[in-house]
């Protein structure tokens, strides 16, 4: 039986298709997804190494990315929250310079429709997906526990313990406050006060140390609540002549802490893990994007890291606190 008109033709257009004589038109393919992670400061390496997990996971994902740095600034920050959202991108890992500015930002991303995952610093408001951060409570407290045994091993717990703080508007701030607080005093020991950051300079960390080294001559430490102004606390307790008389306490990381740490020069840190913090947050776009269920607050650990256990948790501090790919040196 003959074949029908239109079915001869699908025929002849397929082998000529088929035979490079015949032009089909192209199949459209669906445009890439895309993401955005907004830093209040990429300069920070935490920042940046949080940046990195994002970059990873969306990629690993099939998604675009791009990053944007308000470099502390909020002006900044809110002009890289229109520029994302004119954008359309599809969804937002935000890190905002704190957590009233927050607000802010959620409020501009809702209207757009663009579903939005807080990395870290926290929110006193307006709706996202997931809250994922680290367990800043909970790292604090067990930094303040490897602080305390160092002190006592040296017989200084009449001495005070003074902070240079991140600012206690964010809400990572205040607990990571409360958490080391208590250690202190289930350990005993008294603060000799808090100063707290604003521009996270050499210059401003420097005159915070110096400051409460004048002001308590019983000083016996200090714990600065980031890592990058640690040089800014050694030189402020040389200048002061009080070198191996104050101990020095960090929360994040550096890469030199490797070193410093088993050298004595750094009692511990509690390590962060940006990298795994960043990873995470993709993955809940992708599940909330997908229709899936997402939990709301996600807290990963922190690692509390002293000379006691520094190299049995090596591969995760290179991998998940900086960043360092497999295989690197």
């Amino acid at each position: 039986m003959p074949l029908p008109d239109t079915s001869r033709r699908r025929l002849v257009c397929g082998g000529l298709a088929a035979a490079g004589l015949l032009a089909l038109p192209p199949v459209a393919r669906a445009a890439p997804r895309r993401l955005a992670y907004l830093s209040s400061d990429l300069r920070i390496p935490f920042w940046d190494i949080l940046r990195r997990g994002v970059a990873a996971e969306a990629a690993a994902r099939g998604y675009q990315f791009a990053a944007y740095s308000a470099e502390n600034n909020p002006k900044r920050e809110l002009e890289n929250m229109v520029a994302a959202v004119r954008d359309k991108v599809d969804g937002i890992v935000l890190s905002p310079t704190n957590s009233s500015a927050a607000v802010t930002l959620l409020s501009l991303a809702e209207p757009a429709g663009i579903p939005v995952v807080i990395a870290d610093i926290g929110t006193d408001g307006g709706r996202h997906v997931a809250y994922i951060a680290s367990d800043n409570r909970e790292g604090a407290y067990r930094i303040g526990k490897v602080l305390a045994d160092a002190l006592k091993a040296r017989g200084w717990t009449a001495g005070t313990v003074g902070i240079i703080a991140i600012p206690q508007k964010r809400i990572n701030g205040q607990v990571r406050t409360a958490g080391f607080m208590q250690a202190m005093e289930e350990a005993g020991i008294r603060s000799a006060g808090l100063r707290q950051q604003v521009d996270f300079s050499h210059k401003e960390t420097y005159e915070h140390a110096t400051s409460l080294l004048r002001e308590h001559r019983d000083l016996r430490a200090l714990w600065l609540q980031g890592s990058d102004r640690y040089q800014a606390a050694l030189e402020a307790i040389r200048d002061a002549k009080r070198t191996g008389e104050v101990l020095l306490l960090c929360f994040d990381a550096e890469p030199e802490f490797l070193q410093m740490i088993p050298a004595g020069t750094l009692v511990g840190a509690a390590m962060q893990q940006p990298f795994l913090i960043g990873e995470a947050s993709v993955r809940a776009l992708d599940e909330h994007l997908a229709g899936k269920p997402v939990k709301a607050v996600q807290a990963l650990p922190i690692l509390a890291v002293s000379k006691a256990n520094l190299q049995e948790l090596l591969p995760a501090i290179r991998r998940n606190v900086l960043g360092i790919p497999a295989g690197a040196r």
